[in-house]
């Protein structure tokens, strides 16, 4: 699916007080106690929080077999009742169900799905093949460390409120220093970068039109994003994109002082592999793997204004 193709987004109904919410885990196993915490957080809004059968099983390092994982997230989608879909965690194996998911349960009755990291595989899925606005989140495993009030009131609006989502620039953030000029708009699509790689030629949907939005978190160095960023330049994957919306990309800052590496440091590789589209970037989004994660829309109508320092974005709700 072409972005350009698509007129309206698919919106969910945004919740309220009563409604049902289904935590299913996609990819690995998450702790009890802080999937306790998420449940008790979904109930304080006055939300009916329910697990998926299988959302503590453990199949190796994911959290069940593909067929039981893909059952929970399938059983969300089909129940009326159920109106909203969190992950409880990513780390592996959603990429092994994306394609046993019911999309047409998703395309008849839309509701919001919640997580990002590994979980971007099912955003991805979800936007290429019904059009579906979805929210890069945290997950139902919560640590009040971790997330805290502000990330919670801001997945609170984005799951039972209409507003629009504005993310500023943070000069703090080392994707900061990567900026191109200029005012872009377009369908918001993207997550991890890692993800987004795998998904080139196994079920990346066609980006002509769109904001891509990239966070990465740093694994062997350099070249891994290096390689992702050239792979899918190389595969076509950002031919005719509208712009890019960078988030965090984080522990980079140890690569630093590595001699081998002639003195590079994470932004000039993403300056090198980003500038030469053409396009519009927006550097120093502070979203991504890092503490007090905001929650952004996916699949909807975003703008990057890189002279104001903000991504604006659509609610994935209505």
């Amino acid at each position: 699916m072409d972005v350009r193709e698509v007129l309206e987004p698919i919106r969910s109904p945004l919740l309220s007080p009563g409604d049902r919410v289904r935590i299913v885990s996609p990819a690995c196993p998450p702790g009890r106690d802080g999937v306790a915490r998420g449940a008790q957080l979904l109930t304080s809004w006055g939300l009916q929080v329910e697990l998926g059968e299988h959302v503590f099983d453990r199949w190796g390092y994911m959290a069940g077999r593909d067929e039981d994982r893909a059952a929970d997230l399938n059983a969300a989608l089909r129940d009326p009742g159920v109106r909203a879909i969190v992950a409880s965690t990513g780390g592996k194996g959603a990429y092994r169900i994306v394609d046993d998911i019911d999309f047409e349960a998703a395309r008849r009755d839309p509701k919001p799905l919640v997580g990002f990291s590994d979980i971007t595989h099912i955003h991805l899925a979800l936007w290429a093949r019904c059009g579906l606005a979805s929210l890069h989140g945290p997950f139902a495993n919560w640590s009040d460390e971790w997330c805290g009030p502000t990330s919670a009131e801001a997945l609170r609006r984005a799951l039972m409120t209409d507003e629009p989502i504005v993310l500023h620039r943070d000069p703090n953030e080392v994707t900061a220093a990567v900026t191109v000029d200029g005012l872009a708009t377009g369908i918001l699509v993207g997550g991890n970068l890692d993800a987004i790689r795998t998904e080139a030629g196994a079920g990346l949907p066609n980006l002509r039109g769109a904001i891509l939005f990239l966070e990465h978190q740093k694994g062997t160095g350099l070249g891994e994003v290096d390689r992702a960023l050239t792979q899918l330049t190389r595969s076509g994957a950002l031919d005719g994109l509208s712009g890019i919306a960078l988030g965090q990309f984080l522990r980079f800052e140890e690569c630093d002082s590595d001699p081998s590496l002639g003195g590079w440091r994470i932004k000039d590789v993403l300056r090198d592999r980003l500038t030469h589209l053409g396009v519009p970037v927006l550097g120093g989004l502070p979203i991504g793997h890092g503490h007090h994660p905001p929650t952004l829309p996916l699949g909807t109508r975003a703008t990057i204004d890189t002279a104001a320092g903000t991504l604006s974005v659509e609610p994935a709700v209505y």
